[in-house]
C-alpha cells in the first residue's frame, strides 16, 4: 500500500500480487505520531489474519503494530466519523481520508485473502509512503 499524508486524513491504493493497477483503495486517520484512537499505524510491514466478529464481520487483522493492537482493516466511507486507528478500504476516494463504495472493496479484498488463506500463502500489509495513484490521476 502506498500512502499519501494530509491534514485531514491518509489515503493509500492498495496492490495485490505484483499489479500495477490498485486492487483498491484506503482512507485512515492523519497521521499523529501512531496515538491509539486518533492516528494512522506507521509505515512498515505487517502480518494480516483473517477474521469475523459480530461488529465487522469478515475483516482483516494487521498485527505487529508498535504499541498498538486489534488494528483492523473494515468497512468505512469516512475516517473521522468510522475509524479509531484502523484502516478501511473504499472502491474510490473522494477526498482526503473519504471514499465511497467500501462495502465492495472489503469484499474483493477479503476474497484475495481468504483464497491465499486457503492456499497456505501468508499474508502481509506493506505500507509505504508515496503518491496515491487515484490522486495522481485527477
Amino acid at each position: 500500500m502506498y500512502r499519501s499524508y494530509h491534514t485531514n486524513g491518509t489515503n493509500g491504493s492498495i496492490f495485490i500480487e505484483g499489479k500495477t493497477e490498485p486492487l483498491c483503495y484506503s482512507i485512515e486517520l492523519p497521521w499523529r505520531d501512531n496515538k491509539r484512537n486518533i492516528s494512522c499505524i506507521p509505515e512498515g510491514v505487517y502480518k494480516l489474519h483473517v477474521r469475523v466478529s459480530k461488529k465487522h464481520h469478515l475483516h482483516l487483522q494487521v498485527c505487529g503494530v508498535p504499541a498498538r493492537c486489534y488494528i483492523l482493516i473494515h468497512k468505512g466511507n469516512n475516517a473521522a466519523q468510522d475509524l479509531k486507528g484502523c484502516i478501511a478500504v473504499v472502491s474510490k476516494l473522494t477526498g482526503p481520508g473519504t471514499g465511497i463504495d467500501s462495502d465492495a472493496a472489503l469484499q474483493l479484498l477479503t476474497n484475495y485473502a481468504l483464497r491465499d488463506e486457503v492456499l497456505g500463502i501468508p499474508l502481509t500489509l506493506t505500507i509505504l509512503a508515496g503518491s496515491c495513484l487515484q490522486e495522481t490521476k485527477k
